[in-house]
């Protein structure tokens, strides 16, 4: 779940990276940028307009990876795909089980 904190902070990392961040209250506490100061005490760049947005484009950006998700949840994993490396018929079981798991998971377009 993406958060008004995560923007602050993706925001922050966008237009202030070399300068600390404070924030100052509980996510679900915040209004308005009154609780965020920078280290510095400089001013924010951003408004808390800017925040709900990037909250939006955030949230966007998590649901549309969502069959990635998914998909390697359900992945061979490395021990598996090690062993396939040296057997054939392993190697054919993974690359089903991937097809499939990408059937069942396909990309959005």
């Amino acid at each position: 779940m993406i958060t008004i904190k995560d923007a602050i902070l993706e925001l922050y990392r966008e237009n202030h990276s070399d300068i600390g961040i404070t924030i100052w209250s509980n996510d679900d506490e915040i209004t308005d940028l009154s609780g965020v100061t920078l280290d510095d005490n400089s001013a924010l760049a951003f408004t808390f307009n800017d925040v709900k947005q990037k909250k939006t484009e955030l949230e966007a950006e998590h649901d549309a990876q969502e069959y990635a998700r998914k998909r390697e949840a359900e992945y061979p994993s490395i021990e598996e795909l090690v062993v396939a490396l040296y057997d054939t018929d392993d190697k054919a079981d993974i690359e089903a089980k991937r097809a499939e798991v990408k059937k069942k998971y396909p990309k959005p377009s």
